[in-house]
């Protein structure tokens, strides 16, 4: 949820309320602030328009708020990207650069929305500020500037900061964490509008860095009669641009499950088939190839983020028609950026489908078989389709309940990654999972947008989904200060390595995932590396990234940067790494893989000895 509403009314302040100034009390900032506003109406609707620039586009943005609960639609269009969310009271809820309308239920999509109502109707006006707990912190100086420091905590949302000038009284800074970013909301050129005074230019830092940042001018204000509360919920209508060829109920795909990831053929624009990527965890997007290939355009560039630490750069490409086989998606925004290096997967990875496809249709993924199942969500039947484990939504992703070993948290559930589990560093802390689990190594888990990400392995007695309980998997407990696995509102990321022991179906429509066991398992199902290494595939070998500090590898003399030519007498194939990956965790402690490598100038053979790096859980 981003900040464009809060400086709408929180305002100027008379300085003649402080008794004394140099000591204000939280009551009196708030009360000097309601003082400097003017006659804003308590009741009845009020609408904004704004001038909007970000992410290299420009466009416009309308906000309309109900103002006794705070209620609120904002909605911005920028050429072919359009986005939209908005707050009833209840249901927080998204649209989409598709289009498509999505309730937000999870993480902290509620609180955030509460915030956000909160200020839109400034109840830190209203008597005992409407149940909230609110403190003044101290009078700082910022940029020259003597400000008036509050926190407050709405009822049912969480912390977040307040800055109001020392001097005029008009808000100058909200601060709150959102998801895994730290945001910031910046307030100037203040000026007397309909007899209020309002902030005509507000700076929105999503905390993804300066390049992301968006930037409003207010345009128009008006005021009138109070709108239903319905006005605000979230559009029921489905969403539209997707179909099955001949009005079939459903389509079956064959995939390659590579690294645990999906990959599927796809046709863009009738062109093809290229190398697409299925991702819960994702968007569509399409790698700069594949843009420049078919005389794409790609406009803008936003920060997109993931399980790394980093964020990447991301245009917009609008795509006519995205085809997976007789699954047919029209008129898509897609997100123009690289998705996997060919380094990363060992093969050319050159787009992506993810939240777009499964919230237009059903999705069955059958590990055991290899395929995918895709329905037309009116005509699903879940017959046979496993055990039900209702979800909400966070963002683009499920998210489940459940428990890792004994403790309740809330899963998301990403084919993207390809671990059993990620464990957030929020929750590996608060419940000293660290000590819990000591027979562990710390290595890279995996490779994605961001980069590396590294975690703290260890085996897990078990995990439970809803009602379905997995024993013995591998875990990664995070060691990440920034990216999606620091995020303290949800609790671990459930990937492929764990869901492909199940027949998994998502009803996105319904909210419903559906799993149901594949007998017999597949054989490394809660392996991890026996290698100690991590290895990416290079033009002339596999290149070793990462060496566990101690490790089989280290102790055979590998080092970061080599060069492996060939491995257990196999010469190096760039779309064999996910082979090769398997191998070095599914081979028995004990095994030794001689391998040439080289290193600069020189080459040499050592032996490596697999050895298990994280001991199985005993009950």
């Amino acid at each position: 949820m981003r900040y464009f509403l809060g400086g709408a009314f929180a305002l100027a302040a008379a300085s003649t309320l402080y008794a004394q100034p140099q000591m204000p009390t939280a009551d009196a900032v708030l009360a000097a602030n309601r003082a400097a506003v003017g006659d804003v109406l308590s009741t009845g609707g009020a609408e904004f328009s704004y001038a909007w620039s970000g992410s290299g586009l420009t466009g416009t943005r309308t906000d309309i708020v109900d103002l006794a609960t705070g209620a609120f639609v904002e909605a911005k269009q920028a050429g072919i990207v359009g986005e939209a969310q908005g707050f009833d009271g209840k249901t927080p809820w998204m649209r989409d650069v598709s289009g498509a309308n999505t309730t937000q239920e999870g993480g902290d999509r509620i609180a955030v929305a509460v915030n956000e109502a909160y200020r839109v109707a400034n109840l830190w006006w209203r008597p005992g500020h409407a149940g909230a707990t609110v403190a003044y912190v101290e009078r700082e100086v910022t940029d020259g500037q003597a400000v008036d420091h509050l926190v407050l905590t709405p009822k049912s949302g969480k912390s977040f900061d307040a800055w109001f000038d020392a001097n005029t009284h008009l808000l100058a800074r909200i601060a709150e964490d959102r998801q895994f970013f730290h945001t910031q909301t910046l307030f100037a050129d203040y000026r007397r509008q309909g007899g209020l005074m309002l902030p005509h230019v507000v700076t929105l830092d999503n905390g993804s860095g300066e390049a992301d940042r968006e930037f409003l001018r207010l345009t128009r204000v008006s005021f009138g009669p109070e709108r239903p509360l319905s006005a605000y919920s979230r559009p029921t209508a489905p969403p539209v641009g997707a179909s099955i060829d001949g009005g079939l109920a459903s389509v079956t795909l064959p995939f390659r499950l590579l690294n645990n990831h999906i990959y599927v053929d796809a046709r863009v624009n009738g062109k093809g088939p290229y190398t697409f990527l299925v991702d819960t965890g994702g968007h569509t997007l399409v790698s700069p190839r594949l843009v420049s290939e078919l005389g794409l355009k790609s406009i803008g560039a936003a920060a997109v983020s993931g399980a790394g630490e980093k964020t990447e750069v991301s245009g917009f490409a609008q795509v006519a028609e995205l085809a997976l086989g007789a699954v047919r998606m029209r008129n898509q925004v897609a997100f123009a950026t690289q998705i996997y290096d060919p380094a990363i997967e060992g093969i050319q990875v050159d787009g992506m489908v993810g939240f777009e496809l499964f919230r237009r249709f059903a999705v069955q993924i059958d590990y055991g078989r290899d395929t995918l199942t895709i329905t037309d969500p009116t005509r699903f039947e879940v017959k046979d389709a496993g055990t039900a484990i209702p979800f909400v939504f966070y963002d683009h992703l499920p998210m489940v309940q459940g428990f890792i070993a004994d403790l309740p948290a809330r899963f998301d559930i990403d084919t993207g990654s390809r671990s059993d589990v990620d464990v957030t560093r929020p929750f590996v802390t608060a419940h000293a999972l660290r000590a819990r689990f000591p027979k562990g190594v710390s290595a890279v888990t995996g490779w994605g947008v961001g980069g590396p990400s590294r975690g703290y392995v260890v085996h897990l007695p078990s995990l439970t989904l809803g009602t379905i309980k997995v024993d013995n998997l591998a875990a990664g407990l995070s060691e990440a200060k920034s990216g999606s696995i620091s995020d303290s509102n949800y609790d671990g990321n459930v990937g492929g390595g764990l869901l492909k022991r199940f027949v998994a179906t998502f009803d996105y429509a319904h909210q419903r995932m559906y799993l149901k066991p594949i007998v017999p398992g597949p054989a490394d199902a809660g392996s991890f590396d026996r290698s100690g290494m991590w290895i990416n595939a290079a033009p002339d070998g596999y290149a070793v990234t990462d060496v566990a500090r101690g490790g089989p590898a280290a102790q055979a003399g590998i080092e970061v940067g080599d060069i492996i030519t060939t491995l257990d007498g196999a010469a190096f194939r760039s779309e064999g790494l996910s082979d090769t990956r398997i191998l070095l965790r599914s081979r028995p402690a004990g095994t030794k893989i001689p391998i040439d490598l080289r290193r600069g100038a020189d080459t040499k053979r050592v032996t490596l000895v697999l050895s298990d790096q994280i001991v199985a859980f005993q009950k």
